[in-house]
């Protein structure tokens, strides 16, 4: 483990040290790995699409809606399934899910530590799923595989808990900026759904894996955004407005997804088999969608672009947005293996597409962008990721008022309508609590001297440790725990033997707790002061006339 700091070092802004610039140069060679990865998992789609669809041997991405196999198209999800069950009850069921909720496992409770099992059952698992006709994203697959190799990578070398969440998250990251291009986006969504701090120590080697991710990714797998669009014009007032109302909806509708995953997944508990069957079950639902609406099968990245061009519209947008969205809650609650992230989009992108008819300024491209962003934030409650990965997508900065509008209103819906995302739902569900809220821990603001008593006492044995008056209250408190004491003398840094009082244990608890019972203190403003007195006197005065 990393040494505790030294009381000694002088306090600043941030606590990282030079260890950051090895960080950041192993999580750069950890961008290039995941670039590859990205590479391998986006190869594997398309190989097992091509051979379930199309019975051709190729490594590119295609869809399954362009298949001519009839009811044929059925049975091929369940297959797929079948296999991905069988891997996970033999292979290891960390390969069940969308692969974000068990990064997060990962990091809060094995310490950063993942198997090469997962690393290679991962992407495999997933690529049988979609290439099957799974209605998934790669984002899921490829945070979990490449924060997998990053692991393994950080396991490799003599590095703490923290610098291995480091490695990991930076594997995470640059797995997805290699898939969508999208390097910002990835390392936001590092801030704010897998790092769980807001440090130098962390930030600056996950931006570096997820740029060199991004370079990397242009020899391997094409330049430039990956739905080019065509720029539209700066929104107005009556723009932003309607993408407030449209944040709202959008908001509801990711609480409405969330709901509907769990269901299905609640569902599935109560059925008399064994979890292995359950993605075969899935995948006959996820069968029947592609029967009625076979453009809601795949990554269907296709899809998201011909929503971004404006180029579905009318009648078909209800059937997509229904038939998404059944097929993919019973897929996930299912257990199978993808992810939630490009389901997001094409379901946000359908509710916009759908709006824009009764929004008088703007065209269906344009609500469909501001939509995708608005549920992916609302649902993954990333709405900081939401506004820049799909600007990184388009290259549309034009929208981004309006996308930061939608996005932060349906943000506020999410947090108001419900307790946990569709994300930190399914660890809470695994029995344990984590918090989303960055928030400035109280004892590394105060000094010792802010809470230490006078000397009334005389020491009469050496103490175990003594605490200087400029001394944070963490290292106060570290060095009351690790030599079990109540209380500690305060010394002055010139003279260590002339003691100038006592921090006790129970005053640094005492100002934790006047700090956080502080935030939730109202005070009496001026103006409801002047109110209180004018009702007051027009309570008088009526008293008075009667």
């Amino acid at each position: 483990m990393a040494p505790t700091p030294s009381v000694d070092a002088p306090l600043g802004d941030f606590t990282a040290d030079r260890r950051v610039v090895r960080l950041a140069i192993m999580a750069a060679l950890i961008g290039v790995i995941s670039a590859f990865v990205a590479l391998g998992l986006v190869r594997l789609i398309g190989l097992f699409t091509n051979l379930a669809y199309f019975h051709r041997l190729a490594g590119t991405l295609a869809s399954p809606a362009d298949s001519r196999l009839g009811l044929w198209v059925l049975p091929i999800p369940v297959l797929g399934g079948l296999v991905v069950g069988l891997m996970a009850r033999f292979g290891s069921e960390r390969i069940r899910g969308h692969g974000i909720p068990e990064a997060l496992e990962a990091i809060l409770i094995g310490q950063s530590r993942m198997s090469a099992k997962v690393a290679i059952l991962k992407p495999l698992s997933s690529a049988i799923a979609i290439g099957t006709g799974g209605p998934f994203g790669a984002e899921g697959p490829i945070i979990m595989t490449g924060g997998a190799f990053g692991s393994l990578f950080a396991q490799a070398f003599h590095l703490s808990p923290a610098e291995r969440k480091t490695l990991l998250v930076s594997g995470a990251a640059g797995g997805m900026a290699a898939v969508f291009g999208t390097p910002v986006a990835a390392a936001l969504l590092a801030i704010e759904l897998l790092l769980f701090e807001w440090k130098p120590r962390s930030f600056i080697p996950v931006a570096c894996a997820a740029a060199v991710a991004g370079a990397v990714r242009v020899p391997l797998l094409g330049s430039g955004p990956l739905f080019p669009v065509t720029p539209h014009a700066l929104l107005a007032w009556p723009e932003l407005f309607a993408a407030l109302g449209l944040g709202i909806v959008a908001g509801f509708g990711s609480g409405l997804l969330t709901w509907l995953v769990y269901a299905c997944e609640d569902l599935f508990r109560k059925l008399p088999v064994h979890w292995m069957w359950w993605p075969l079950l899935g995948g006959a639902v996820v069968g029947l969608g592609g029967l009625l609406y076979p453009r809601a099968l795949g990554v269907g990245y296709d899809t998201i672009h011909d929503l971004l061009t404006g180029r579905l519209v009318g009648v078909a947008l209800v059937g997509l947005l229904l038939t998404k969205a059944v097929i993919w809650a019973a897929a996930l609650g299912s257990g199978t293996s993808g992810g939630v992230l490009a389901p997001l989009l094409i379901m946000g992108g359908s509710l916009g597409a759908l709006a824009a008819p009764w929004i008088p300024a703007g065209d269906a491209g344009l609500w469909a962008a501001i939509s995708m962003g608005a549920m992916m934030g609302g649902t993954m409650r990333s709405p900081f990721t939401a506004v820049v990965f799909v600007l990184e997508l388009t290259h549309d900065v034009n929208v981004l008022a309006g996308l930061f509008v939608a996005c932060a209103a349906a943000h506020a819906v999410t947090v108001l309508l419900m307790k946990r995302s569709i994300l930190t739902e399914k660890v809470a569900r695994r029995g344990y609590h984590l918090t989303r809220e960055y928030i400035v821990n109280p004892l590394h603001l105060l000094q010792v001297r802010d809470v230490m008593e006078p000397p009334v006492l005389q020491v009469a044995d050496e103490p175990p440790a003594t605490a200087y008056p400029d001394e944070l209250l963490e290292h106060a408190l570290v060095k009351l725990l690790e030599h079990e004491v109540e209380l500690l003398p305060v010394v002055s840094r010139d003279d260590p033997t002339r003691v100038v009082g006592y921090v006790e244990r129970s005053g640094i608890m005492a100002a934790w707790v006047a700090a956080t019972r502080a935030e939730g203190m109202r005070e009496e403003g001026w103006l409801t002061g002047h109110l209180q007195a004018l009702q007051e006197r027009v309570k008088q005065a009526l008293t008075g006339a009667r």
